[in-house]
């Protein structure tokens, strides 16, 4: 092979420099150096010998907070050396995950930056090695499981199941392994449990045993941790849903206080009376919405609001009465809007229905409490006093009447429903001493409860209705001895004008029947 002729190689001239004048070299190298691997290996151990004398030794370094250093160089290592171990950590992983149970694995120790030799843990207890023979055996096991489901065992692996004590078929010719099998599926469960879920999930340490866990048990802890899951990013909770005083969920609690800053109510009291249907609560009377204001919170302009009321609020998720239907269905004011499917709004229709029928009531001068205001389930009324204030008149069946003021009591009911049927056109449809109230000192009976009162005309249960309420209405007063008192079939004509004895029994039938 014939020499190589000596290659000229020149630096690039250089530009005028503000610090100087930099004087160009010529170094004239040989193209058969260059290629030389020889020389290559050469310059490459004459640099690390270089770098390995410039660098000294490097330590690890105890960085605490009681330890005082002022090189900053030191400060510089330690901090380097940190970082590299934790990379060092890093690709380790990442090998092992790469690898898992190949039989052909790769290594990642020549991109490591750590010595070898320095240990870093010195000081530290040396970590316990995982044990997680039982489910890498899982695993394999599993995977080696074909698309059909199960799998045919040799002789050795027969002879291993009898050892661990597996189950086998009941012939004991053919042995197979199914992915159903309890063995494999409780440690592969046990497996799910310490690698899928999230690390906030407290699973414990089973790598150091053979630890199975059932289908049963697995599909419980996953419920509940997706349940706890739900929970945490859920928006609205069970406690913005908690009602207090049977009836005080959060936007009742809202509402009232609407009520209390525009000045429908001043304060609110304790509680007056609680039934199946709401709860009715005392509160006093405010100055009423500021008339300068274009539009108050609720609409409303003008109301007379008396010194006393009662709110009467309507239960919305305690609420025990579930026979709605047939007093809103057949009305024809409400059976368009009335749908079943959702019991608030059935709710608000119930506590509407009762103000109208309130209203119809006072323009037929029925004694009864006078409508203030209305919002959604909360119904505010004058409040019915037995002659003090803040004391409730009481229910007739708890009042103590003499037979003179049950005589009259009786005439007033009876007039009452007379006045209802006539000029209101409405039927109470559950009058009885629970829905009376007796004032003492003006020594009348006051009509409460009217949600449920249907129409004459239209509502085809309303005779049957009226029927009920006669029948309830005689039965008490005779039992406090009201000679007076008419059986229910003469009340009942006598409500709806029908006085012939002899068509009374064939009207009666045929319109109660249903009763």
């Amino acid at each position: 092979m014939e020499k190589a002729e000596p290659i000229e190689i020149m630096n690039p001239p250089t530009s005028n420099s503000p610090w100087g004048k930099i004087n160009s070299t010529v170094e004239t190298v040989s193209l058969g150096d260059i290629m030389s691997e020889q020389l290559a290996t050469d310059l490459q151990s004459k640099e690390d010998r270089c770098c390995l004398t410039d660098v000294p030794d490097v330590y690890p370094l105890n960085l605490s907070d009681d330890y005082e250093c002022d090189s900053d160089a030191a400060i510089a290592r330690a901090l380097q050396l940190q970082y590299d171990k934790e990379y060092d950590e890093i690709l380790k992983r990442t090998e092992n995950k790469f690898n898992g149970n190949s039989k052909v694995s790769i290594s990642y120790s020549k991109y490591l930056r750590t010595p070898n030799n320095l240990d870093f843990d010195s000081d530290s207890e040396p970590e316990e090695e995982i044990d997680d023979r039982h489910r890498q055996a899982s695993e394999k096991a599993f995977m080696q499981i074909p698309r059909c489901g199960y799998r045919k065992l040799g002789a050795s692996e027969v002879a291993a199941a009898e050892d661990d004590s597996q189950q086998q078929n009941s012939t004991g010719k053919i042995n197979l392994v199914t992915k159903h099998d309890m063995t494999t599926a409780g440690r592969r469960n046990a497996c799910r449990v310490m690698t899928a879920f999230p690390p906030e999930v407290c699973t414990g340490d089973g790598g150091g045993f053979d630890m199975q866990l059932s289908n049963k048990v697995f599909n419980s802890l996953r419920a509940h941790h997706q349940s706890e899951a739900k929970r945490r990013i859920r928006v609205a909770d069970k406690s913005e849903r908690a009602t207090c005083e049977q009836c005080l969920d959060p936007p009742t609690r809202l509402l009232l206080l609407k009520l209390l800053d525009g000045g429908t109510l001043k304060t609110i009291h304790g509680i007056l009376g609680t039934g199946k249907e709401a709860v009715v609560v005392h509160a006093i009377g405010g100055p009423g919405p500021d008339p300068d204001e274009h539009m108050n919170t609720w609409g409303a302009r003008n109301i007379s609001i008396p010194d006393e009321c009662a709110i009467k609020i309507f239960k919305t998720t305690l609420n025990r009465f579930k026979a709605r239907e047939q007093y809103i269905r057949e009305d024809y004011r409400f059976k368009d809007r009335f749908k079943k499917q959702n019991p608030r709004k059935v709710i608000h229709l119930w506590a509407e229905k009762e103000m109208h029928n309130l209203v119809r009531m006072q323009k037929a001068a029925i004694p009864c409490p006078q409508v203030v205001i209305l919002k959604k389930h909360i119904l505010v009324m004058s409040f019915i006093g037995d002659g003090e204030p803040n004391r409730a008149a009481p229910k007739l069946k708890d009042a103590i009447l003499t037979p003179d003021q049950y005589v009259s009591a009786y005439n007033q009911i009876v007039d009452a429903m007379i006045r209802m049927y006539r000029d209101a056109e409405l039927v109470h449809c559950d009058l009885s001493e629970y829905n009376v109230l007796w004032q003492s000192k003006e020594q009348r009976c006051v009509i409460i409860d009217v949600a449920q009162a249907v129409e004459t005309n239209s509502h085809p249960l309303a005779k049957s209705f009226l029927m009920r309420d006669c029948e309830n209405v005689t039965s008490y007063f005779i039992k406090k001895g009201v000679k007076e008192a008419k059986s229910a079939k003469e009340l009942f004509f006598e409500i709806t004008k029908k006085v012939r004895e002899d068509e009374s029994d064939k009207i009666c039938d045929a319109e109660i029947a249903v009763a």
